[in-house]
């Protein structure tokens, strides 16, 4: 993950942490989805609401955070970043998602066939909003930093 500006990385335990908290908001429909396998399953499965293909990444190139998760689908890896991570394969299988699992973005080894899958939490808005006003309170310190009003 060379390319990646990794702010923190998870340990085993917390990554499996951050695969149940994914699971929470978006495998609880997962009847009949092979989710142990691969947790995109919910979504080729049609569990849960999302878009698909050339949708998806479009709607994932809109999206911002201060803050992202990039889990690997095996569980046992996590970092934490500030930036969005392009397409390319970091592990066969990811996930990207801010803290607050606003929205999620599931990049398979399928890719074009079955994924990419964007979807968003069922509190979208209100979630989202927490992370834009986060973004601009960034922005706006880089801002006053820059113009030296602050350290």
């Amino acid at each position: 993950m060379d390319a990646l500006h990794v702010l923190q990385t998870y340990t085993e335990a917390e990554a499996r942490e951050w695969a149940d908290a994914w699971l929470s908001v978006f495998g609880r429909n997962h009847q009949g989805a092979n989710i142990k396998r691969y947790m995109w399953h919910v979504f080729s499965f049609e569990r849960f609401p999302c878009l698909s293909g050339v949708q998806a990444m479009e709607a994932y190139a809109r999206q911002s955070g201060v803050e992202l998760v990039v889990l690997s689908n095996d569980r046992k890896r996590a970092v934490l970043t500030d930036s969005l991570p392009d397409a390319q394969a970091y592990w066969s299988d990811y996930y990207v998602f801010p803290p607050n699992l606003a929205w999620t973005m599931a990049l398979t080894h399928e890719d074009g066939w079955l994924g990419p899958y964007f979807a968003r939490h069922p509190d979208y808005v209100r979630l989202n909003e927490a992370n834009e006003l986060k973004l601009r309170k960034l922005r706006e310190r880089e801002t006053a930093r820059n113009s030296g009003w602050c350290d």
